[in-house]
């Protein structure tokens, strides 16, 4: 019996080593960890189960049956990121460049059925040179199985991918279909089409960094959520991440113990400036209304006019779409909308609470955004805001102009609760356009034109740029002072933790796409 454990033991051993020490220095020397590594430093101390360590491949073309790894290039299996369960697959690029194929796919089709009958995310990390070409077909077939995992898996856990290396052609479409996508600094890159192939099709000279790097992706193309300067910091990351979020669509997001206490923040009176048209960050606003250090930002570097982000209230986890003064006016574009879609739709998936703070100006107008579609793309954050049922408060700090204010969780799609400060200027537009419109006849015929344009201004501004028309028709439920915001804010969620909202029967909607 001896001989058979020894035989076990050196089996184990033998897959441990993955694609042998020279591989793994290689590895290091390019400054990342190995598959194996990544997953210690992921998991709790000592709770990671491995599940298939002894399967390989079955191929024979090519000289592939003289060349057998244990794993086939994937780590998988399951454990406990701070005492809550997890399964997580590792691609392992020392063994055969981390290729996928058939059984390199069935290894992970695996760990996210278990993770879907069991309730539990799944977290992928990516470090793969593609399909693995000797076997054909087979790879195309292993990443499709995977991909319909992945969408049968969207809304039932949270999917969660950290390309650490090469993450090419069809293998970029398993990450872009999970929820969130992390990067590390100049040793991970994603793209369809490699520069080389670009170089032959349109001659355009680019590098593999330049074209689908951590930089390009979080800034560019807003493919990548976070980005992060070296593997353990993406791994710690992740770590922060889950713990804004429940484990799956039927639980609610863990929370941390909380005192009440002096909710006022009186910091928060002063921070809209006299001049309506003076920009402030809005980030200086979330800072001071939820709970001390607990703001997450998610897209930091993308579509920076709207601001998106876990938190926690309380002690209750909350996520925030918040429009940004500080950028591009806050208005709405393209690239902000579909950022702030993505993001209602995922706290709706796991029933975490929204909270929108509102200083819009409008849509972005231009030939660029028209031709390119902004209206579809403005209708994807309006549809998400429309279908969401989970809790939705609204602070209007500012600006909620023209269909801009519809959008941004106004009560008529669906709002539970929304509150405006003083400062809160609810109208179809600006004072000074709407006063050129209205008052047209009157300022050209004017003996002073300019003076008279100013008095309707300030007409209109008196009449319409305030909140109390809106509080009048019962759009707005009250009007606070700023400084009572944290205070009104816990009690509204606290008020809605029970909340029951149903959709009309049906297969799904039709999001416009």
């Amino acid at each position: 019996m001896e001989e058979k454990f020894n035989q076990l033991d050196a089996k184990i051993e033998e897959a441990k080593l993955g694609g042998g020490e020279k591989r793994i220095e290689s590895q290091h020397a390019k400054g990342k960890l190995t598959a194996r590594e990544r997953i210690h430093f992921l998991l709790d101390e000592g709770s990671f189960q491995e599940m298939g360590m002894l399967v390989t491949h079955r191929s024979t073309n090519f000289g592939l049956d003289k060349t057998k790894f244990l794993g086939d290039g994937v780590v998988t299996g399951y454990g406990n990121i701070n005492g809550r369960l997890v399964y997580v697959f590792s691609q392992d690029f020392t063994v055969l460049g981390g290729s996928l194929a058939e059984a390199h796919a069935e290894k992970i089709c695996k760990v996210m059925d278990m993770a879907m009958k069991n309730g539990a995310p799944v977290i992928g990390l990516n470090d793969s040179g593609g399909a693995r070409i000797q076997e054909g077909v087979v790879s195309l077939g292993g990443y499709a199985d995977i991909f319909y995992k992945n969408t049968l898996a969207s809304g039932v856990v949270p999917q969660l991918s950290a390309i650490m290396g090469p993450c090419a052609g069809g293998a970029v479409y398993s990450p872009a279909l999970t929820d969130f996508i992390m990067m590390v600094e100049n040793t991970s890159y994603m793209f369809v089409t490699g520069p080389n192939v670009v170089k032959t099709v349109t001659h355009e000279e680019v590098s593999a960094e330049d074209l689908g790097g951590a930089s390009a992706h979080s800034t560019k193309s807003g493919v990548t959520h976070l980005t992060y300067g070296n593997e353990i910091e993406c791994i710690n990351g992740i770590k922060d991440m889950l713990s804004y979020m429940p484990q799956n669509c039927e639980e609610d997001a863990p929370s941390v113990p909380y005192e009440m206490g002096d909710e006022n923040r009186v910091g928060l009176n002063t921070i809209i400036p006299e001049n309506p048209n003076q920009p402030y960050d809005i980030k200086e606003v979330i800072e001071q209304t939820v709970d001390a250090d607990s703001f997450y930002e998610i897209h930091k570097d993308f579509a920076e006019n709207i601001v998106v982000g876990f938190a926690r209230l309380a002690g209750k986890s909350i996520g925030i779409v918040a429009n940004q003064p500080a950028f591009l006016a806050g208005v709405l574009d393209i690239k902000s909308s579909q950022k702030g879609a993505r993001f209602v739709r995922f706290c709706d998936a796991f029933n975490i609470p929204l909270l929108v703070l509102e200083d819009v100006p409008g849509f972005l107008p231009g030939t660029d955004q028209e031709w390119n579609a902004i209206i579809t793309n403005g209708a994807k954050l309006l549809y998400a805001f429309c279908e969401a049922t989970v809790p939705r408060v609204t602070v209007i700090t500012r600006k909620a102009y023209g269909g801009a204010y519809d959008v941004m969780n106004s009560k008529h799609i669906g709002a539970d609760m929304n509150f405006a400060w003083p400062s809160a200027e609810i109208a179809v537009m600006g004072a000074k356009g709407a006063a050129e419109i209205i008052f047209k006849r009157d300022i050209k015929e004017a003996a002073n034109p300019e003076a008279k344009w100013k008095e309707k201004e300030a007409e209109y501004a008196e009449m319409f740029a305030n909140p109390y028309n809106a509080a009048a028709r019962g759009y707005v439920d009250e009007v606070i002072k700023p400084s009572q915001t944290r205070e009104k804010l816990i009690s509204a969620f606290k008020m809605l933790e029970n909340k029951v909202d149903t959709l009309p029967k049906k297969k799904h909607g039709n999001i416009p796409l």
